[in-house]
């Protein structure tokens, strides 16, 4: 212990005779540019690593934030580079790190109507079809829309997790979905299972906020009552081919529209579809689908003219989907077109009300969508249903279209703050019912939280 104070004494003293300019002698002139040289290099060397170190840094992080997560919940279609739904995998963490590290991402959807109509949009029929609940227009005046909040994440390398709760403006929740899906199978397999939009056509796997007008088209709203989803499972396959090629099947309770009541063991409803796309050059790009629906339903009611109908037997609903989509360069953010067009054919066969029935059901609609600038958009839409024929026995019910054939159109004017807030006003005029209809909708939709890109 002496010895080592000694020692440090010695340096110390060492020290204050060369700092000390009454002590030491002055440094020949050549000694200091020698030391003010390698004083230099040092700093040089220095610097040189931290910018180095620095570019690497930043280099990682730009790697990191581009990264796709490998959530088959997402398939590559033909120019567009999509992201996954759910939060990035995440890796293991120590014992020390926080436990908020493992939380799900958390998204909010909120939405305001406001309606000026002719008539009451909520009690609108459309001439020849029995409707689903969710049918009803948006109510007259101010009102909350939809709002939805969901919490995804990816539960292991194998498996990730998606909840979607919906409030409506009447303080109404409900589940809209709920369900696990692979991250990981082999051989471009995914599975899915729980409560989800079935992908059968083109627009039904869409949200709300996600569609290109305020309301759904008339074929949609007619045949599937807005949109099919149900309690199931779900397989996809994507094909490994040069092209986009994604086959896959549903196999769904039949607890919604237009099943209802099915007693085949939890399984009323099967779907099938596939896909296909590619592009045409850097600037534009096209996908084209079909896809089937089959249902089943047991004193499936809904709104009639006098009361209640039922209706039990089956319905077949194909659809033939085709899309296209520009931008120069390919990159959208400045201007881009999409046209897309949806044609259905379908099959009812049953009793309606005990009458026996055997009748088509086909419908179509066309749509374009311009963002002529950055943050403005207009869009057209055309929808319309055949005609649908009806026995004597039913004359004057909900089925009778008094020889009509519904259809409306639609414009549409659109302001986005960014990519999270949107202002849409649109006008639609409605014949789908005996009396025309005109309404005018103004919405606002906004986003916030981890959200997924959507899909092509």
């Amino acid at each position: 212990m002496t010895r080592g104070v000694t020692g440090f004494g010695a340096a110390a003293a060492a020290v204050l005779m060369i700092s000390s300019p009454a002590m030491a002698a002055p440094a020949p002139p050549a000694d200091l540019a020698s030391l003010q040289a390698q004083l230099n290099a040092l700093r040089s060397d220095y610097e040189a690593k931290i910018s180095d170190l620095e570019r690497r840094l930043k280099a990682a992080e730009e790697q990191v934030a581009a990264a796709p997560v490998p959530n088959a919940n997402v398939q590559a279609a033909p120019g567009e580079v999509m992201i996954a739904d759910a939060a990035p995998t995440p890796e293991p963490v120590s014992k020390s790190a926080s436990a908020n590290a493992m939380n799900p991402g958390v998204s909010v959807v909120l939405n305001g109507n406001w309606v000026a109509t002719r008539r009451d949009p909520r009690g609108a029929a459309i001439s020849g079809y029995a409707l689903g609940d969710e049918t009803g227009g948006l109510p007259r005046g101010f009102s909350l829309g939809e709002s939805e909040v969901t919490l995804a994440a990816n539960v292991d390398p194998y498996l990730s997790a998606n909840l979607t709760a919906s409030f409506s403006g009447d303080n109404e929740v409900s589940v809209e979905e709920a369900y696990i899906q692979s991250t990981a199978l082999p051989a471009g397999i995914t599975l899915k299972a729980g409560r989800f939009f079935s992908a059968v056509g083109y627009l039904n796997e869409r949200h709300a906020h996600n569609w290109s007008f305020i309301d759904m088209p008339l074929p949609y709203r007619a045949l599937l009552g807005n949109q099919y989803g149900d309690d199931g499972v779900q397989a996809r396959w994507l094909a490994p081919t040069p092209f986009f090629l994604e086959l896959g099947t549903e196999l769904y309770a039949g607890n919604s529209y237009p099943a209802g009541n099915t007693s085949k063991n939890g399984a009323g409803t099967q779907t099938a579809f596939v896909r296909t796309g590619g592009d045409f050059n850097d600037s534009s790009s096209w996908l084209a689908g079909l896809s089937y629906l089959h249902t089943e339903a047991h004193d499936r009611e809904t709104a009639g003219v006098a009361g209640p109908d039922l209706f039990s037997g089956t319905d077949g609903l194909g659809i033939a989907s085709a899309v296209y989509k520009w931008a120069p360069g390919g990159n959208p953010a400045e201007k881009n077109f999409v046209f897309s067009g949806e044609y259905f054919f379908g099959r009812q066969d049953g009793t309606f009300n005990g009458v026996p029935i055997r009748r088509d059901q086909n419908g179509w609609y066309a749509q374009g969508v311009y963002q002529f600038t950055k943050r403005w958009t207009a869009g057209l839409r055309y929808a319309a249903l055949d005609e649908v024929g009806v026995r004597a026995a039913l004359a004057g019910s909900t089925l009778d279209g008094l020889g009509r054939k519904p259809s409306a159109w639609s414009g549409l004017v659109e302001y986005d703050s960014s990519e999270f807030g949107r202002f849409r006003l649109q006008y639609t005029r409605d014949e789908a019912d005996a009396r025309p209809n005109d309404t005018l909708m103004f919405q606002y939709t906004v986003v916030y939280g981890p959200h997924g890109a959507h899909r092509y």
